[in-house]
């Protein structure tokens, strides 16, 4: 999905500034649909705005400029209605993690085996985020991504708990052939 029906979606849940968009994109449940900063949100919004798609109103604050605060519209809803009536475009997974891995043989062992632990630590972190949250009240549909995203990260650990060793093993005999080319 694209910025704007994101966005969208968010907005579906309450009204928000672009801030408070951007914070669900990167610490909120959104944060595994997309990656969006405040150089397409607001873009994003302004033209959902120019579109009648989201209504605007600026709410005064204390010594700081006026808050944007951004409302869905009818027409925002039947255009993020129908933008969800398409067909999802393939999951995207690029990781830096995965090509250094992938080059491992240039790598030395201890740095592949301090590589392979961040990675399982930061997977673990996330789990426990997951299974901390608070489903009361959810429906069931973020019920359910939460679920399949503690089964991928879950599959992750464990992956990475019970193969990091072969690799270490497998790395250290590469490298050193590889050292002495």
């Amino acid at each position: 999905m694209d910025v704007r029906t994101v966005c969208l979606g968010v907005l579906t849940l309450g009204d928000a500034t672009g801030y408070e968009i951007r914070k669900m994109f990167e610490e909120g449940p959104f944060q595994y649909f997309t990656d969006a900063g405040f150089g397409s949100i607001y873009p994003a919004l302004k033209k959902l705005h120019d579109e009648a798609y989201v209504t605007l109103r600026e709410q005064a604050q204390d010594n700081r400029p006026d808050k944007k605060v951004y409302t869905i519209t009818p027409a925002g809803r039947a255009a993020f209605t129908a933008a969800l009536g398409k067909a999802p475009g393939l999951d995207k997974f690029r990781s830096d993690f995965l090509l250094a891995i992938f080059f491992e043989h240039f790598l030395p062992p201890g740095m592949i085996e301090e590589t392979i632990e961040e990675r399982a630590r930061w997977y673990r972190e996330k789990l426990e985020h997951m299974q901390s949250c608070d489903r009361a009240g959810w429906g069931a549909g973020p019920v359910f991504v939460n679920q399949f995203g503690q089964a991928i990260y879950g599959a992750a650990v464990k992956f990475l708990e019970e193969n990091r060793d072969t690799l270490i093993e497998s790395a250290a005999d590469r490298y050193e052939t590889e050292a002495t080319k």
